[in-house]
C-alpha cells in the first residue's frame, strides 16, 4: 500500500532540489549543473523510502513515485516559465524536460530502496515470553 505522506515528502524534496539546482551562483554566470536528475532522484527517493519504512521494495516504489511526480511538478513550472520568457523555444525546452523525468525515476527507485533498507527496525515492546 502506498503511503502518500512519504511520497509527498519525496515530491517536496525533488521539487526543492530541482528548483534550487537551476539557480545561479552569486556574482558569477554559472549555475549548479552538478545537482543533476540523478543526484536529485537519489536524494528525493531516499527521503520517500526512509519515511515509508516498508523495506526494499516499498522504498523503491515510494522513491519512484516521489521522483516522478516531483519531476512532473518541476517540469510544469519550467514549461510555464519557459513559455512566458522564451515563447515557443521555452516551451520546447520544457517539453524535452519531460523525457528527463522518465530517466529520474530510476535513481529515485534506487535511492528509495537503499533508504528503505537503512530505516531502523522498531523494537517490539511488551511482556517478555517465558
Amino acid at each position: 500500500m502506498v503511503k502518500w505522506m512519504a511520497v509527498l515528502y519525496g515530491m517536496i524534496a525533488s521539487f526543492v532540489i530541482g528548483i534550487v539546482s537551476g539557480l545561479g551562483l552569486p556574482f558569477t554566470d554559472a549555475t549548479l549543473p552538478v545537482v543533476g536528475f540523478g543526484v536529485s532522484g537519489l536524494i528525493a527517493g531516499g527521503v520517500a523510502g526512509y519515511v515509508a519504512d516498508e523495506g526494499l521494495s516499498g522504498g523503491a516504489l515510494h522513491g519512484l513515485l516521489a521522483t516522478t511526480l516531483g519531476g512532473i511538478v518541476v517540469a510544469i513550472a519550467v514549461i510555464a516559465l519557459g513559455a512566458l520568457s522564451a515563447g515557443l523555444a521555452g516551451l520546447g525546452v520544457g517539453a524535452a524536460f519531460l523525457v528527463v523525468i522518465l530517466a529520474s525515476g530510476i535513481p529515485g527507485a534506487v535511492g528509495g530502496a537503499i533508504a528503505g533498507m537503512m530505516h531502523p527496525e522498531e523494537e517490539v515492546r511488551g511482556r517478555p515470553t517465558a
